[in-house]
């Protein structure tokens, strides 16, 4: 059967562009001990217990989206033995680094980046609006991000600014992340990379 290409309408939601999110080929897993989760998308803390299965969905820049039961969880790098899986390496810069070193790696780290939903970086699909570097009174350099949202009403708004102020916090010489949440302008397709696009079936 011929499925048509959809039509991009700037009116729905990027969701709608991408495949279901579980299929067969997702890997199966069970956890090995009682682990903390976020539903997604309403955000929704929870703990998944020892011996429950389900399937591992997406493993992007160090969390991992399961399915379990008809809904989706978020897990957290550190909690990857819980699923049977090693963490994610960290980012590693050297302690003399240059300013456009560490910016350098900033942007790697936004990367790495996820909404639960979507299998492309934050960077990639034109939420990130602003990353500026700068240095407190100590010395030590600190980075401010403001960045969006595809749909302003998506519950995992205030997951995915403290995932992105922990990842950049992890970046070597990076003592302090301030991330804020902006809905001007409003995001759209436009604003996603050419690779985003080309993943999403948009060009």
């Amino acid at each position: 059967m011929h499925h048509a290409r959809p039509h991009v309408d700037g009116a729905r939601p990027l969701r709608a562009f991408l495949p279901a999110v579980y299929s067969h080929t997702s890997e199966p897993i069970r956890f090995e001990r009682d682990c903390a989760a976020v539903m997604v998308p309403s955000g929704e803390a929870v703990t998944l217990p020892a011996g429950q299965s389900g399937y591992v969905t997406q493993a992007l820049g160090g969390s991992f989206t399961v399915y379990v039961e008809g809904n989706l969880f978020r897990i957290r790098n550190e909690d990857a033995d819980a699923l049977g899986k090693e963490p994610m390496p960290l980012p590693e810069l050297p302690a003399n680094a240059s300013d456009e070193e560490a910016e350098k790696a900033v942007w790697s780290q936004l990367r790495t980046c996820y909404d639960p939903e979507i299998p492309i970086n934050v960077v990639d699909l034109g939420l990130v609006y602003e990353c500026t570097l700068g240095r407190r009174a100590d010395g030590e350099r600190t980075v401010s991000v403001k960045m969006t949202l595809t749909a302003p009403g998506c519950g995992m708004g205030d997951i995915l600014v403290e995932d992105v102020r922990t990842k950049v916090e992890l970046v070597p010489t990076i003592a302090e992340a301030d991330v804020e949440l902006v809905f001007d302008p409003p995001w759209n397709h436009s604003m996603m990379s050419e690779a985003a696009k080309l993943e999403t079936g948009m060009l």
